[in-house]
Protein backbone atom coordinates (compact mmCIF):
# COMPACT_ATOMS: atom_id res chain seq x y z
CA UNK A 1 0.00 0.00 0.00
CA UNK A 2 1.33 3.38 -0.89
CA UNK A 3 1.53 6.57 1.71
CA UNK A 4 0.92 9.64 1.54
CA UNK A 5 1.06 12.53 4.28
CA UNK A 6 -0.08 16.13 3.82
CA UNK A 7 1.48 18.48 6.63
CA UNK A 8 0.47 22.10 6.89
CA UNK A 9 1.69 24.09 10.29
CA UNK A 10 -1.64 23.13 12.61
CA UNK A 11 -3.25 20.39 11.02
CA UNK A 12 -6.61 22.22 10.59
CA UNK A 13 -7.04 24.00 7.30
CA UNK A 14 -4.88 22.85 4.41
CA UNK A 15 -3.86 19.64 4.93
CA UNK A 16 -6.69 18.08 6.08
CA UNK A 17 -8.49 19.62 2.91
CA UNK A 18 -5.65 18.27 1.09
CA UNK A 19 -6.09 14.97 2.90
CA UNK A 20 -9.74 14.14 2.34
CA UNK A 21 -9.71 16.00 -1.19
CA UNK A 22 -6.59 13.51 -2.67
CA UNK A 23 -8.22 10.68 -0.14
CA UNK A 24 -11.40 10.82 -2.59
CA UNK A 25 -9.26 10.67 -5.59
CA UNK A 26 -7.98 7.24 -4.79
CA UNK A 27 -8.45 4.00 -4.26
CA UNK A 28 -8.60 2.95 -0.33
CA UNK A 29 -7.26 -0.45 -0.96
CA UNK A 30 -3.80 0.69 -2.75
CA UNK A 31 -3.67 4.07 -0.78
CA UNK A 32 -3.59 5.26 2.52
CA UNK A 33 -3.49 9.48 3.07
CA UNK A 34 -3.54 11.05 6.33
CA UNK A 35 -2.56 14.47 7.29
CA UNK A 36 -0.58 16.14 10.12
CA UNK A 37 0.70 19.35 11.17
CA UNK A 38 4.31 20.20 12.13
CA UNK A 39 3.33 22.56 15.40
CA UNK A 40 1.38 21.32 18.56
CA UNK A 41 -1.32 23.94 18.42
CA UNK A 42 -4.53 22.04 17.77
CA UNK A 43 -3.33 18.66 18.96
CA UNK A 44 -6.72 16.19 18.67
CA UNK A 45 -8.61 18.84 17.51
CA UNK A 46 -11.50 18.38 14.20
CA UNK A 47 -10.48 20.55 11.26
CA UNK A 48 -11.30 24.27 11.48
CA UNK A 49 -14.88 24.51 10.45
CA UNK A 50 -14.54 26.36 7.68
CA UNK A 51 -12.81 23.68 6.21
CA UNK A 52 -15.22 21.53 7.17
CA UNK A 53 -17.34 23.36 5.31
CA UNK A 54 -15.62 23.97 1.85
CA UNK A 55 -14.72 20.30 1.80
CA UNK A 56 -18.74 19.44 2.52
CA UNK A 57 -19.83 21.77 -0.22
CA UNK A 58 -17.55 19.64 -2.53
CA UNK A 59 -18.72 16.27 -1.19
CA UNK A 60 -15.43 15.33 1.31
CA UNK A 61 -16.54 14.60 4.30
CA UNK A 62 -13.17 15.34 6.76
CA UNK A 63 -15.14 16.22 10.01
CA UNK A 64 -13.72 13.02 11.71
CA UNK A 65 -9.82 13.96 11.03
CA UNK A 66 -8.32 14.58 14.03
CA UNK A 67 -5.11 17.10 14.35
CA UNK A 68 -1.59 15.68 15.17
CA UNK A 69 2.09 16.52 14.98
CA UNK A 70 4.65 15.47 12.87
CA UNK A 71 6.90 12.52 14.08
CA UNK A 72 10.04 11.35 13.40
CA UNK A 73 8.35 7.94 12.80
CA UNK A 74 6.22 9.87 9.73
CA UNK A 75 9.53 9.33 7.56
CA UNK A 76 9.49 5.45 8.38
CA UNK A 77 5.21 5.32 7.62
CA UNK A 78 5.00 7.08 4.59
CA UNK A 79 5.98 6.93 1.08
CA UNK A 80 5.78 10.69 0.24
CA UNK A 81 5.43 13.68 2.57
CA UNK A 82 3.83 16.95 1.29
CA UNK A 83 4.53 19.76 2.77
CA UNK A 84 2.12 22.81 2.05
CA UNK A 85 4.69 25.59 1.76
CA UNK A 86 8.36 26.06 2.03
CA UNK A 87 8.31 26.62 5.96
CA UNK A 88 6.47 23.05 6.56
CA UNK A 89 9.08 21.84 4.20
CA UNK A 90 11.97 23.39 6.18
CA UNK A 91 10.46 22.10 9.37
CA UNK A 92 10.03 18.67 7.98
CA UNK A 93 13.57 18.52 6.54
CA UNK A 94 14.84 19.26 9.86
CA UNK A 95 14.20 16.27 10.95
CA UNK A 96 15.15 14.56 8.51
CA UNK A 97 17.68 11.47 9.55
CA UNK A 98 19.19 10.60 6.30
CA UNK A 99 18.62 11.22 2.62
CA UNK A 100 16.05 8.51 2.31
CA UNK A 101 13.71 10.69 4.45
CA UNK A 102 14.81 14.36 2.36
CA UNK A 103 13.77 12.13 -0.82
CA UNK A 104 10.55 11.51 0.75
CA UNK A 105 9.45 15.32 1.23
CA UNK A 106 8.13 17.53 -1.51
CA UNK A 107 6.57 20.94 -1.79
CA UNK A 108 2.68 19.99 -1.64
CA UNK A 109 2.43 22.61 -5.40
CA UNK A 110 5.44 21.80 -6.95
CA UNK A 111 3.36 18.82 -8.38
CA UNK A 112 1.52 21.84 -10.28
CA UNK A 113 3.14 23.00 -12.77
CA UNK A 114 0.31 26.02 -13.54
CA UNK A 115 0.92 27.20 -9.93
CA UNK A 116 3.82 30.02 -9.67
CA UNK A 117 4.04 30.83 -5.85
CA UNK A 118 4.72 27.08 -4.92
CA UNK A 119 3.46 28.26 -0.90
CA UNK A 120 0.06 26.96 -0.41
CA UNK A 121 -1.36 30.02 1.43
CA UNK A 122 -2.88 29.94 4.96
CA UNK A 123 -6.85 30.76 4.69
CA UNK A 124 -7.05 30.55 8.74
CA UNK A 125 -7.15 34.22 9.43
CA UNK A 126 -9.14 34.79 6.37
CA UNK A 127 -12.72 34.38 5.08
CA UNK A 128 -14.70 31.74 3.24
CA UNK A 129 -13.36 32.83 -0.18
CA UNK A 130 -9.89 32.25 0.98
CA UNK A 131 -10.91 28.31 2.52
CA UNK A 132 -12.64 28.21 -1.28
CA UNK A 133 -9.28 29.20 -3.02
CA UNK A 134 -7.32 26.60 -0.99
CA UNK A 135 -9.60 24.27 -1.97
CA UNK A 136 -9.52 25.27 -5.30
CA UNK A 137 -5.63 24.71 -5.59
CA UNK A 138 -5.47 21.28 -3.51
CA UNK A 139 -8.32 19.80 -5.62
CA UNK A 140 -6.01 20.65 -8.92
CA UNK A 141 -3.43 19.76 -7.14
CA UNK A 142 -4.76 16.63 -6.06
CA UNK A 143 -5.52 15.62 -9.65
CA UNK A 144 -2.24 15.91 -10.54
CA UNK A 145 -0.45 13.66 -7.93
CA UNK A 146 -3.30 11.35 -8.07
CA UNK A 147 -3.18 10.98 -11.72
CA UNK A 148 0.68 10.32 -11.21
CA UNK A 149 0.74 8.10 -8.17
CA UNK A 150 -2.21 5.92 -10.31
CA UNK A 151 0.51 5.65 -13.21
Amino acid sequence: MTSILMVCLGNICRSPLAHGILQSKLPTDLFYVDSVGTAAYHIGNNPDTRSIAVAKQNGIDISTQSARQFKVSDFDLFDYIYAMDQSNYTDIISLARNDIDIKKVKLFLNANAAIKDKNMPDPYYGDKSDFEYVFKLANETCDIIAKTLKH
